[in-house]
């Protein structure tokens, strides 16, 4: 069992609970989701048959409150999103998207009529989410969208194409923004809902034990009881974006330390030259490098969780926490695959698979660019952006 990387003794700090959540998902990883990523990664498929056993864990929109929900602090959490990133970008992004982009929306923004329907059933796992905002030619910039919505007596018309998204091809409901009289709108648009359909993208080389879609609206007919009253403007749906990156902050760091258990393990045991890898100084020099590198990032993401924690969390912090973590573990899983050497290619070991899903969680949620130009924005007063 996956004992963790805690160089500055961060467990002697957790509370009960924070633990308690913390082992329970480094379990269920171990035992459930670890012995089948090979198989569906290289199939390019994600292990449906985990979901409803992720929603009896309470997995699912586990830090909201009320219905049914487990409403557990934001450092269990994280560490949460951790553990479940350690075994793979894919099945945290699963559980992201289903409780931070589908769950929280309606949460927030809902009518009580729709929290009532469909929080149970996706807190649960007999509904699946996905999170339809991003756009084939607006990736980094929402604000110029497409995608229009026309009211036509008790049904509004959507028409639209969004592409990347999580868990699009197997959703019950997707999340989906438009814009209604030029303003940023979010709908519930529900499978079968006639002009709405979704095709699976194939040919990633990233994610791949994930899935992946383009929702196409042709003039899909959604009825106006689907509006999410209260999400109105940008602002909304960027909303639900921070509370994904608060948890992409803590999940890279699961990456990160999958690598850099594998590299500590493979570099004592492998011997080159007469002695083991690790017994070259070059080596230990990059494992201190990365075992400070995750330290330091470990610390920022506790720091991250009191904030949130005590309602004094700025959405800036969260950019600098998920430009910071995600780019981090990159770096080691890159490091990690070279302290390998030609094994670090093969898909007997973690680090090539996290390495290329971390290409992607770089990408998504705001590219590194773009958080960089958000904390430049916040020290500076000038928007760089354009």
């Amino acid at each position: 069992m996956f004992k963790g990387i805690d160089y500055f003794d961060i467990e002697s700090d957790l509370n009960p609970q924070a633990r308690l959540i913390r082992d329970t998902v480094r379990t269920f990883v171990e035992r459930e989701f670890l012995p089948l990523v090979r198989e569906h990664y290289r199939a390019g498929s994600f292990p449906q048959q985990l979901t409803r056993i992720m929603g009896e864990l309470g997995l699912f929109g586990a830090n909201l409150s009320g219905y049914g929900l487990p409403g557990i602090d934001s450092l269990s959490y994280g560490l949460m999103m951790q553990e479940l990133e350690r075994g793979d970008s894919g099945l945290r992004s699963f559980v992201s998207v289903q409780g931070a982009l589908v769950m929280y929306p309606i949460h927030r923004f809902g009518s009580e009529a729709q929290k009532e329907r469909w929080l149970p059933k996706l807190a649960s796992g007999d509904a699946i989410g996905c999170f339809g905002l991003t756009e084939p030619d607006h990736g980094s910039d929402p604000a110029g969208m497409t995608t229009r919505a026309v009211q036509k007596g008790d049904e509004y018309l959507l028409s639209g194409v969004k592409m990347w998204i999580t868990n699009g091809n197997i959703a019950d409901v997707a999340v989906v923004w438009a814009k209604l009289d030029g303003e940023i709108r979010g709908f519930l648009v529900e499978r079968g809902t006639p002009g709405f359909s979704a095709g699976e993208i194939t040919g990633k080389l990233s994610l791949r034990a994930s899935e992946t879609a383009e929702l196409v609206l042709d003039e899909a007919r959604v009825p106006a009881a689907n509006l999410l009253p209260g999400a109105v403007g940008l602002k909304s749906a960027l909303s639900c974006l921070n509370q994904a990156r608060y948890g992409i902050a803590w999940g890279a760091l699961g990456a990160a330390m999958a690598c850099f258990d594998e590299t500590l393990t493979y570099s004592r045991e492998r011997t080159v030259f007469g002695k083991p890898v690790a017994g070259f100084q070059l080596t230990q020099s990059k494992l201190a490098d990365m075992l400070t590198a995750i330290t330091q990032g470990q610390l920022l993401a506790l720091q991250l969780a009191h904030l949130k924690e005590t309602g004094r969390l700025r959405a800036e912090q969260v950019s600098l926490a998920k430009r910071n973590n995600v780019r981090m573990a990159l770096e080691v899983a890159r490091t990690a695959r070279g302290i390998l050497g030609a094994n670090g290619i093969s898909d007997e070991y973690q680090c090539m698979r996290h390495m290329c899903n971390l290409e992607s969680v770089d990408t998504y949620e705001g590219t590194y660019e773009v958080h960089t130009l958000v904390l430049g924005r916040d020290l500076t007063g000038i928007d760089a952006f354009t």
